[in-house]
């Protein structure tokens, strides 16, 4: 009787097809809340009276805890299965949004960040690969679900950043409202994720999974030097975009409007998850080299903004450099990952990561910190100018010198081209269902 009851308690009551577009939607979701504090920084900022490096260390805090959950816990649910896992983050992303209704000054604030990096950089690794293990039975290709894995993320982070802002210039309770939204979203989607039925599967080794797997294969090391510049310019633009973007646009815009902040995050986020899917079968190299070239146009372009104060100069920049940011990243995590051997990907992946995320979150906790003595303006010039030299000497070294390794089409798609999306390879799970005969190519 209890095997029955347990039988009947475990049985999926919604169909794959609608798990695939629920996780899609979760995903996105996830992301919508990780930029919905950014338009709020400087809401915060002026009612606690805290400085920019303050502001710039909350949003690190959350980029540290979700790198720190994607080395620990990126592969957890290949052992325990993927709805505990993705159940077990929803929690955590839920008590984040109390922190954030609750929060009165900083402590809950940095509190909030923290737990919500965590709660997602937990999630991500689950639904990505619960979306490639639903797409058989949704009637939807391993393309299809390596796009939407690729997709939904950055569009959530720009429909976040856009949509907070209009809730915030506009609704009511402005620092509560997009919070108590978002938790009535992740308890539907903690209801769907209970409602599906269950794609992974359970064995040993739960424990050995948590421990870190990052390193460089000798023959990607060179190669990895010189992809360096560009992943760090890119990742540190993203991150200056997401922390002081908002200020910088209302700054030059002259205007309190909290729009001008969400459309400058929606613009460089939206234009690079659009090139990088229409890029996705530009060669590694290439794609790294146009993306670099594009970002020092943008850049160039937001140097001018800065100069003449124009905010919709700076709206084209951001147009222009978010192209650049998803065909660069497009084009530097192909040229990496394809020098890789099977066995070592994940590794290759943790490092690529590791780079990243320092390049999202360190330097604007140290441009924070010279804002407070130099200025926004003064420091938006030498950080863009930074950026920009980076930039350029990505592109130096991403002009081909020899014959790319080959990459199979499976490795050509599965790419993130946003901030904490896990490329599907990291999976042994979905990588084998992925790959297997029976799955659409």
């Amino acid at each position: 009787m209890t095997t029955m009851h347990a039988a009947r308690m475990t049985r999926p009551t919604v169909s794959d097809a609608v798990g695939f577009w629920g996780m899609a939607g979760l995903l996105g979701l996830l992301m919508f809340a990780s930029s919905a504090p950014s338009p709020l920084y400087g809401v915060y900022a002026a009612r606690w009276h805290f400085s920019a490096t303050t502001e710039t260390v909350v949003f690190a805090v959350y980029a540290i805890g979700l790198l720190a959950a994607l080395l620990v816990v990126g592969r957890l649910s290949d052992h325990l299965g993927r709805r505990r896992v993705i159940l077990a983050a929803l929690v955590v992303e839920a008590g984040a949004m109390v922190c954030f209704i609750a929060a009165g000054s900083t402590s809950l604030l940095l509190l909030g960040r923290a737990l919500q990096g965590v709660a997602t950089g937990g999630a991500i690794g689950a639904l990505s690969a619960a979306l490639v293990e639903l797409s058989a039975g949704a009637g939807r290709s391993v393309v299809m679900a390596a796009l939407v894995n690729s997709a939904a993320p950055t569009l959530g982070i720009a429909a976040g950043a856009l949509g907070t802002s209009a809730l915030v210039q506009y609704g009511p309770a402005p620092t509560r409202l997009v919070y108590w939204l978002l938790l009535g979203g992740l308890s539907v989607g903690a209801a769907l994720v209970a409602s599906m039925r269950e794609t992974g599967t359970r064995r040993a080794g739960a424990l050995a999974s948590l421990v870190p797997r990052a390193g460089v294969p000798r023959p990607a090391r060179a190669t990895f030097v010189r992809a360096l510049p560009c992943l760090i310019a890119l990742w540190a633009l993203g991150g200056f975009y997401l922390s002081l973007g908002p200020a910088l646009a209302g700054t030059l815009a002259a205007s309190s409007n909290l729009l001008w902040g969400g459309a400058v995050i929606f613009l460089l986020t939206g234009t690079g998850a659009l090139a990088a899917i229409l890029g996705r079968h530009i060669a590694e190299r290439p794609a790294m080299l146009y993306g670099c070239i594009d970002l020092v146009a943008g850049v160039a372009i937001t140097l001018l903004a800065i100069a003449t104060t124009s905010a919709w100069v700076l709206l084209l920049g951001s147009l222009v450099a978010g192209s650049g940011f998803g065909l660069a990243f497009l084009g530097a995590f192909r040229t990496l990952s394809a020098l890789a051997q099977p066995e070592e990907r994940a590794g290759m992946i943790a490092v690529i990561y590791i780079v990243s995320y320092l390049a999202f979150s360190v330097p604007v906790v140290f441009a924070g910190a010279a804002v407070t003595h130099a200025g926004l303006h003064d420091v938006a010039l030498v950080y863009a100018g930074a950026v920009a030299a980076l930039a350029a000497l990505g592109a130096a070294t991403s002009v081909p010198r020899t014959k790319s390794a080959s990459m199979t089409p499976r490795q050509a798609i599965d790419l993130p081209p946003c901030p904490a999306t896990v490329p599907l390879c990291i999976h042994g799970d979905a990588v084998l269902r992925a790959t297997a005969p029976a799955g659409p190519a």
